[in-house]
Parts: structure tokens; sequence; C-alpha cells
């Protein structure tokens, strides 16, 4: 027995000192934490040394650690201990461009790599911008300054992995982009769990870019971003973006808070969004769109809290590539509630929304598809939205009498503010079928000249104790047009 015991220690003694050897110290490596060195080789040589050694962590102390791109590996993780921040290099010409995208850290058909650690990555974009607008100007780079910005392209993300299996990113910061700050193109199996986004330095900032993965989960993270917080894409016509979960997030934005379709040529299937926080964000909480050919279905919202926000859903079905029409079907939005302001929700952001589609009063929380393209099967249940009221009649109205006066816009991008004006003060749904409203409360603040809830071209609806609250309202609650099959019940 004792002979066991002792051999058991050894195990232990062995396994210990395995495990111990799979953490590599940056200084290791001559990794220099002063914030002047340029560390690009060293922690490239750092990562190489790891890979080819049977994988382990590569670990970061105290200190800032300047870099331009540089490529994770299969079986090696970072990891940012706090007060590490890792530095992206100002200067332009230190990024390599890969496939198209310029980024500090690359993985490309890697698997079990992570980054991880109360860390921060600081991509310096708004310095590294204007850098290579310097650049621009001198000849060195060529570009065409369209908006007087540089294309997305050349401009550094944070991270961009593509094709990569089985990632985490764990409770980092990851800040001030130059582009995009995390795209995930095509991996499967991602966790991004507990991290902090701070990304409004610049034009572009969104809070993570999901392009076709499979298997993702993103909970209990904060994004404070100049663009779209989390957005989903579809790049590729033959796939899809699949079994998503977003969860226990908060989100503040000067553009959509949570979002997908804007590239849509694939899919989106199976995505589930619950108990998510989204404040003080310029354009819709919610966006779904089908809008490049590719499609939208099995989606459930539930336990979404949205204040100080400029618009809550919109769906929107378009044809932006000629014969190519989206569709959308099986939508489900429970347990929301809602403020939407009288006021721009982003006020002072760095890089505000820009004051677009004017005039126009407050818009509707809209579900629109197209004539050939409806948007099928939405239940909307235990939802209640806050509208300030007030609307001006003098902008370009389009009363209940004309609603062919509203623009079909096919071709154009997606927002929830692209028709201008709209009839209604709280629901707009056109060229949609099998629509229900379950305990569904719209409150306006103050009496507004339009109808609550206005439907065109809607086959199927039944509204379970539709509840209207509007000073000297007065009027319908409702009104349709082209519509069959409409129920209003009363519980």
């Amino acid at each position: 027995m004792k002979v066991l015991k002792i051999f058991l220690l050894i195990l232990l003694l062995a396994s210990s000192t395995i495990l111990r050897a799979k953490d590599y110290n940056a200084s290791l490596f001559g990794i220099c934490s002063d914030g002047m060195a340029m560390n690009t080789k060293s922690i490239q040589y750092a990562i190489d040394y790891i890979h080819d050694n049977g994988g382990g962590t590569l670990v970061f102390y105290v200190g800032r650690y300047v870099t331009g791109s540089i490529y994770l590996k299969s079986d090696v993780s970072l990891r940012l201990l706090e007060g590490a921040i890792l530095v992206g290099s100002l200067n332009p010409l230190d990024y390599e461009k890969v496939n198209g995208i310029t980024a500090m850290i690359f993985a490309a058909e890697q698997h079990n790599i992570s980054i991880s650690g109360k860390g921060v990555i600081d991509g310096r974009g708004f310095q590294v911008a204007t850098n290579l607008v310097s650049l621009i100007h001198k000849g060195v780079v060529k570009d065409p300054l369209k908006y007087d910005r540089p294309s997305e392209s050349i401009r550094p993300m944070n991270i961009y992995f593509h094709k990569c299996q089985h990632i985490l990113i764990r409770d980092i910061t990851l800040k001030d982009p130059a582009s995009w700050n995390q795209t995930y193109n095509q991996c499967t199996d991602l966790s991004v769990e507990n991290i902090m986004v701070d990304s409004k330095s610049y034009w572009n900032n969104d809070g993570i870019d999901i392009v076709d993965c499979d298997s993702v989960r993103v909970t209990g993270c904060y994004f404070d971003t100049a663009d779209d917080g989390i957005c989903l894409k579809s790049h590729a016509a033959g796939a899809v973006c699949s079994n998503v979960i977003i969860k226990g997030n908060r989100i503040r934005t000067s553009a959509n808070g949570i979002k997908f379709g804007t590239a849509s040529y694939g899919g989106f299937r199976n995505v589930t969004i619950i108990g998510n926080l989204v404040y003080d964000t310029y354009r819709s909480a919610i966006t779904f769109a089908a809008v490049d050919g590719g499609f939208v279905e099995n989606i459930v919202v539930d336990s979404l809290r949205v204040i100080n926000t400029g618009n809550l859903i919109f769906l929107r079905i378009g044809e932006r590539r000629e014969g190519k029409k989206g569709r959308m079907k099986n939508i489900s939005i429970s347990n929301v509630y809602a403020e939407v302001p009288s006021t721009k929700p982003d006020a002072g952001y760095r890089y505000e929304g820009p004051v677009e589609d004017m005039p126009r009063n407050i818009s509707p929380a809209s579900i629109v598809g197209m004539p050939d393209a409806r948007i099928e099967n939405v239940t909307l249940k235990n939802i209640e939205i806050h509208y300030p009221g007030g609307g001006d009649p003098n902008f370009a109205r389009v009363g209940l009498d004309e609603l062919n006066k509203v623009p079909e816009m096919a071709s154009s991008y997606p927002e929830f503010s692209m028709f201008k004006e709209l009839p209604a003060w709280g629901f707009y749904i056109r060229h949609a079928g099998n629509i229900t409203f379950d305990n569904v409360k719209l409150v306006c603040g103050r009496k507004d000249y339009r109808t609550a809830v206005v439907m065109d071209d809607v086959h199927i609806a039944r509204f379970l104790d539709l509840k209207v609250s509007e000073p000297e309202g007065g009027k319908k609650t409702a009104f349709t047009s082209g519509c069959s099959e409409v129920e209003f019940i009363t519980k």
C-alpha cells in the first residue's frame, strides 16, 4: 500500500510538472513589456515554439507588449493576466493582409485555440487609421478614401479567425480596433464568454462579427461599439450561420444592438437570443434581414430589455441582387420591454449614427417583406413598447388611404428608417403571413396623428389581447388594407 501511495505521488508530481511546462512566460522568448519595443517576431516565435512542442499557453504578465500581425496556431493559448496589454503597432505597414483582411491576431484552419485572462488587447485604431490616411495622402498606400476614411480591408481588426475549430475567447477586454473588432469566419465550436468590448474609436467598429459559423455561444459580455454590437453575417451562398446562442449580454451602440442579415447570401438558422439588455442604441435593438438571396428561420428571442433605443424590431426581406429574394419564417419574440425616446439615443458618442432618412417621425417596429416573398410565422408574446408619440403630420405624411405611397425599396440597404414616414406609430406590418400578437401592449406618451398598428397585404393575423394606450386616442387601434383572415380577440 505504501508503494502504491509513493507511485501515485510520483505520478501527481510528474503531471503537475507537465502542466507547469505548458505555461510559458512571454519573457522567456525575449518579448519586451516596455510599450516601445516591437515584439511581432518574438511573439510569433513563441507561438511557433509552443505549437511545435505539443501545445501550451503563452502568458503575458503586467506590461505593454507592442506587436503587428501574429498568427495563432493549433493547441496554443494566449493568456493576458491583469495589467497585461497587447498593444497594436501605430504603423499600418506592420499589419499583414490575408484573403482581403487585415488584422493584429490571425488564425486560419487551426483548432483548440484560446485568448483569455483579465488583460487587454488594444488596437489603438484611431491612431492607426489616422496614420494610414497620412500614407494614402503621400501615395505610399493606394486607396480611394471613400467617405474620407480608408477601406475597411486595409484597416486592421483586432482578431480574425478563419475556418478554425474549438475556440475560446474569455474574460479579456478588446478595445479600439481600426475596423471591425473580432471576426470569426466559418468557424465551429466558438465560445465568447464574459469579455468587455470597448470599440468606438473609429468607423465600422462592430463589437463581434460571426460569419457562417456553427455552434457559437456569446454569453455574459459587454459591448460598447460605434457600429453594430453583435452581428451575424452569411458571406457564402452555400453556407449557413447556425446553432448560435446569444445570452446575458449588455449592448450599447450607435448602430444596431443584435443584427444579422446585411450580408445574407447563405442563411441563418437556429439562433437563440435570451436575457439581453440593449440601451443607448441609435438604430434597432433587433434587426433580422434576408436581402441577398439567403434565408432566416427558426429564431427565438426571449427576455429582452431595451432602454433608450431608436427602434425595437426590424424584420426585412429585400432583393439587393436582382432575382435573389430572401425568405424569413418561424420567428418567436417574447417577454420584451422597450422604451423608444423622442431624442437621439446615441447623442454624445464619438461617432454618432448619421442623421438620415429625414424628415420622418419616430419609426414603428416593423415587419416588412415583399409582395412575392412574405415574412411567415412570426409570434410576438408578452411585449410592452413605450413610444414618445407626438408625430408631426407636416412631415412626408402617408395616409391610411394611400399605403401604396410607401415604397418597396427592394434593393436598398436594410435599416428601420429606410421608408422614412410610415403610417403607424407602434407596428407596421406589410407583405407577411401568419402573424400572431399575444398580450402586446403599445403605449404612446403623447397623441400621435398615426394609427397604432397598420397592416398592408397580411394574410392570417391573430391579435390576442392587444392593448393600446394613447392620450386622446379615439381612433382605430389597427388599420388593415388588402388583408385576409385577421382576428382581434380580447381575453
